[in-house]
């Protein structure tokens, strides 16, 4: 889901569970998600502004209260944006790179304490790094860009960073960005213009992008954080492509897409050297087919966003039968959206104290009977 919204060097490890104490998160050959060797299940959480936050306003440290109610109920991870979500967000990286890491480190450290995992993602918003360097959005596919220089710095300052960390379960490209690929109405849904928060004054065709653009730049993304640690997850952060992907990208068209043409789209927006497959899934959708297809491709199957809007019955209703889905199918990973995210209170945000709530013990219990079954 692609939401404009205004607005992770460590010593000794602090472990006090098996949670985080158990080991790195990775794929091993047959594309089976393992920890120590074991076969590998979990159901988290996104905290989408848990850095975003303080990184506003140093003095708010929150996520320690959020990350220690997550570690009471038994949540073992979270997806977080390790990144400003806007150009002016990364003024302070750019211009004060210590200060810039210690907000970052105060936030994996409470992760590693209160043995919460954490996936992060590093270019959530695809037009903040173009528009930093001054360019436009269509250069991700140039490996010469200052765009993909800026990316390769950047990734190397925080795998080398955090490399060591137990915290870290894996590295996100960003949020959804193969769908904005191959868009036939391309020029009304460019990047948002807000001179304010440090985008350009205009948009052009130039920051329009295609398949083509996205899978480059999801390729040497992978390719630059493979060369500074092996194991860790690499996700592209994509949501399901769209049900007229392949059409977009070789007819330019809406027409809907065939089961083949999906798995086609599927596994060419998670590509090599990516070893997940991610897709986000929202209302009925059916993450059965796409699970089959990540387990022929040797990849585990990463539901990066689920959930339901509201705080009625009918929202209650769809979330556990979402959450009965990915835990009987089974999906190896999978996040709800949205943890401790005060932006959405109407409609997603939820809290252990709030009228949602009751989706944080689920997910919990759901946990316990994962973790149950697997050691039968």
């Amino acid at each position: 889901m692609i939401r404009p919204v205004v607005f992770v060097i460590l010593g000794t490890c602090m472990l006090a569970g098996s949670l985080v104490a158990a080991g790195p998160i990775s794929v091993n050959d047959e594309g089976t998600l393992v920890r120590d060797g074991r076969p590998y299940r979990a159901i988290g959480v996104n905290y989408f502004d848990c850095f975003g936050r303080t990184l506003r306003d140093p003095a708010d440290r929150s996520y320690e209260n959020g990350f220690a109610e997550l570690e009471k109920l038994g949540i073992p991870f979270a997806r977080i944006m390790a990144c400003g979500f806007w150009p002016s967000d990364m003024r302070l990286y750019q211009q004060d790179k210590a200060a810039y890491f210690r907000l970052l480190d105060g936030v994996v450290q409470s992760a590693e304490k209160h043995n919460v995992g954490l996936i992060m993602s590093l270019f959530w918003n695809s037009a903040t790094v173009p528009d930093l360097v001054g360019e436009s959005r269509n250069q991700w596919g140039n490996a010469n860009s200052k765009t993909i220089g800026f990316m390769r710095t950047y990734i190397g300052d925080l795998v080398q960073r955090y490399v060591n960390s137990p915290a870290i379960w894996g590295w996100e490209f960003g949020n959804e960005f193969a769908l904005d690929a191959d868009l036939p109405n391309a020029a009304s849904h460019r990047p948002p213009v807000v001179p304010s928060v440090g985008t350009p004054t205009t948009r052009t065709a130039a920051d329009d992008v295609t398949h083509e653009i996205v899978r480059a730049a999801f390729m040497e993304f992978a390719r630059e954080v493979r060369r500074h640690e092996p194991k860790r997850l690499i996700i592209s952060g994509n949501s399901v492509p769209r049900a007229t992907a392949w059409h977009q990208w070789r007819e330019h068209n809406w027409k809907k897409d065939s089961p083949e043409q999906y798995t086609q789209m599927l596994l060419g927006d998670n590509p090599d050297p990516m070893n997940v497959i991610s897709i986000h899934a929202y209302d009925d959708f059916d993450v059965a087919p796409s699970l089959q297809i990540a387990r022929a491709a040797k990849k585990p199957l990463f539901v990066g966003e689920f959930g339901a809007s509201g705080a009625d019955d009918d929202a209650r209703e769809k979330f556990l039968l979402m959450l009965k889905s990915i835990e009987e199918n089974p999906v190896p990973l999978a996040a709800l959206w949205v943890y401790d995210y005060r932006a959405q209170d109407n409609k997603w945000n939820v809290t252990a104290s709030n009228p949602r709530s009751y989706q944080l013990r689920a997910i919990a219990e759901a946990n316990r009977r994962i973790s149950s079954a697997s050691e039968r």
